[in-house]
């Protein structure tokens, strides 16, 4: 009995219950105060979290696969949950987050300053992360369904927790619009799915063909619709809006694990067939470029922090799907190698991406809190009054550009050794797919430039504007999530073997091919390598510190401002910018961004009078492809628009009509 109440699947589904109830305290004032309610909800939330996770690790470690059914109203059947390996492995960011950014909550968001929204955000909050656990654990298209609408409808109060703000309103409308615009491509999915298999519950892996037409177009709504939640570009245009606007504890959320939640649906539906076409793995490949390559292009021409952070989430969404597209060819062209590296590439980097980017997000959500704004022409000089938070922040950064000895560079490798294997295998398609290994080498490059920009501006030089200066250090609550994941950045970096092992049964899980094939992750991977080498490299930073800081010690110390450039009165103003730093690269790419600049016309004579200089990179897909196509789709559809008149009786009639054909249907 004791051993079934603490079995992995026992751990996991009570951690999914207990966050789903987390918020509750709050729901009742007048018996606890809002701060003691908040308190309670942070402490289920941590219990949450630990059982979650150790459900999951246990399942990984264990290989345990378990179903459940549990009996309900709906006409469709019972509704099925299970837990596998690649259940559990989605499990371990949907767990890790929200815990971390709970506690975050309890001193960035207190309900004693925001009594007016904490606990609409704080019930929401735990309902999302129920339903993304609900989501992976889902074995039929209804429950799945019921699930992801649930995570859909939190996830918007949550974007829109200051609703008082026009732009909030409108990032959280744009959401909505976009997600359930990717609802109706799932309501298209398990019906072609119901159609294949003639049942409502997922096929088992690699148990459906991939050659008929009809799984051809269960990919291309797996594909849109998931990729609409991923942010895969094109399909990314609610993320860069809503990651900005909402709290910076719900982004690191959102960035970290609800854009996940699109590329498990994807892999799950990947891994029903069999016999996959070649343009399936080129499709994704393509995008993953795509995505990658644009969105770090977009994320260096940005003035706002956290609108920065959320397209690098947009270029890390490309590498995953770049893996995705690796193991895919690779199963195509019959490569074992290239499967198991590309597949245990995403897979890691999903964790991975999952750890340091809500690592960022909640290190910028402490800039934003001592600064009170999120432009970063404002900042500068934050490093001397938030020397952790910067610290932080900028092992962050490493760990996004695939940089050693951090768990970026981990995963990126994964995919580089996919890419490079390769060449080795028979065809010229699974050749091609190394002309994607420049592109991701090039991703890496322009990560590095952007955040060479981010920590120079905003952490170093002197304050921009008075108004803004960073006042004070973060608490321990918001400073002990961020030590844990730059902690899990540097553990997973240094000691990748660890959870070798349990990437290849995650891996098996969706590509079953790989079963016969034998192959150990430290044959194909030099993990031994990388962590004597990041190990080394750690330790001669820690040397060369100590050195300058005992070289530093002996030093006489003084003060004064840094070199003026020949100037007489230099000012903080004269400092570099975000678009003047940026602003090589921003034209190098101004054929994809279409950056707007505003320069100055008054500079003329002697004594030229105040002028400014401005730019701005506009979100390009958005307002010059999808709202000029849909403002002519509205011009042109002002005849059908007459059917909605208002008239209540008139959409009763719309309603019989639609049933008596229905019915004939089904007759004939």
């Amino acid at each position: 009995m004791a051993q079934e109440l603490f079995s992995p699947s026992t751990l996991i589904f009570s951690a999914a219950l207990l966050a789903a109830v987390s918020g509750v305290p709050l729901l009742f004032p007048r018996l606890l105060s809002a701060a003691r309610a908040q308190l309670l909800s942070v402490a289920a939330m941590l219990a949450a979290s630990c059982a979650g996770l150790a459900g999951a690790i246990a399942t990984l470690i264990s290989r345990e696969v378990s179903l459940f059914e549990l009996a309900w109203g709906v006409p469709f059947g019972p509704a099925r949950f299970g837990v596998d390996p690649l259940t559990a492995w989605f499990l371990l960011p949907i767990f890790l987050i929200p815990g971390c950014a709970a506690l975050y909550a309890r001193s960035y968001w207190h309900a004693d300053h925001y009594p007016a929204n904490v606990r609409k955000m704080t019930l929401f909050f735990g309902l999302m992360t129920a339903s993304m656990g609900g989501v992976v654990l889902a074995r039929d298209g209804i429950s799945f369904l019921y699930c992801w609408e649930i995570m859909a409808l939190s996830a918007y109060f949550l974007v829109s927790t200051e609703d008082e703000k026009p732009e909030v309103n409108e990032a959280g409308t744009l959401y909505m619009m976009t997600t359930h615009t990717g609802t109706l491509g799932l309501f298209a999915l398990f019906p072609l799915l119901h159609l294949l298999t003639g049942s409502w519950l997922f096929p088992a892996p690699a148990s459906l063909n991939a050659s008929s037409g009809l799984s051809a177009a269960v990919f291309l709504t797996a594909l849109f619709a998931f990729g609409l939640k991923a942010g895969i570009m094109p399909l990314h245009i609610w993320l860069p809006s809503a990651h900005a606007n909402a709290p910076s504890h719900v982004s690191a959320a959102m960035s970290g694990v609800i854009l996940k939640v699109g590329v498990y649906g994807l892999i799950r539906t990947l891994s029903f067939f069999h016999g996959i076409p070649l343009w399936w793995g080129c499709v994704v490949l393509a995008l993953g470029v795509v995505s990658g390559v644009v969105g770090v292009a977009f994320a260096i021409g940005q003035h706002d922090l956290k609108r920065l952070l959320a397209y690098h989430s947009i270029e890390n969404i490309g590498i995953i799907f770049m893996g995705v597209g690796v193991a895919l060819i690779g199963q195509i062209v019959g490569s074992a190698t290239m499967m198991v590296l590309g597949m245990s590439g995403a897979l890691l980097h999903v964790l991975n991406h999952a750890i340091f980017k809500a690592l960022l997000f909640l290190g910028a959500g402490s800039v934003i809190h001592a600064t009170g704004t999120r432009e970063i022409d404002l900042m500068g000089g934050v490093a001397r009054r938030l020397p952790y938070t910067s610290l932080l922040f900028g092992v962050g950064a490493v760990a996004i550009c695939g940089l050693p000895p951090l768990n970026g560079f981990v995963s990126e490798l994964f995919i580089y050794l996919g890419f490079f294997r390769a060449v080795q295998a028979e065809g010229g398609a699974a050749a091609a797919a190394t002309l994607a290994a420049p592109a991701l080498a090039l991703i890496g490059g322009l990560a590095v430039a952007c955040f060479v920009k981010v920590f120079g501006i905003v952490f170093l030089g002197a304050p921009r504007s008075e108004a803004h200066v960073a006042r004070h250090e973060s608490g321990w609550q918001m400073l002990l999530p961020m030590l844990l994941l730059g902690g899990l950045c540097v553990a997973i970096g240094l000691a990748p073997g660890v959870v070798a092992g349990l990437l290849e049964q995650t891996s098996l899980t969706v590509l079953p091919k790989l079963a016969g094939t034998g192959l150990p992750m430290r044959e194909l991977v030099p993990l031994t390598m990388i962590s004597i080498a990041g190990g080394l490299l750690l330790v001669m930073i820690a040397l060369l510190t100590l050195w300058y800081r005992r070289r530093l010690a002996g030093a006489p110390c003084s003060e004064t401002v840094t070199w003026g450039c020949g100037y007489q009165r230099p000012a903080v103003r004269m400092q570099y910018s975000a678009s003047s730093f940026a602003e090589m690269l921003v034209s190098l790419f101004a054929f994809v961004l279409k950056p707007h600049s505003h320069r100055p016309d008054n500079i003329a004579g002697l004594f030229p009078g105040r002028s400014r200089f401005t730019s701005h990179v506009p979100e390009a897909v958005l307002e010059l492809l999808y709202i000029p196509a849909l403002l002519r789709l509205y011009h042109r559809s002002s005849g059908i628009r007459k059917l909605q008149s208002g008239i209540l009786q008139q959409y009763v009639l719309y309603t019989l009509v639609t049933l008596i054909v229905l019915l004939c249907a089904s007759y004939f």
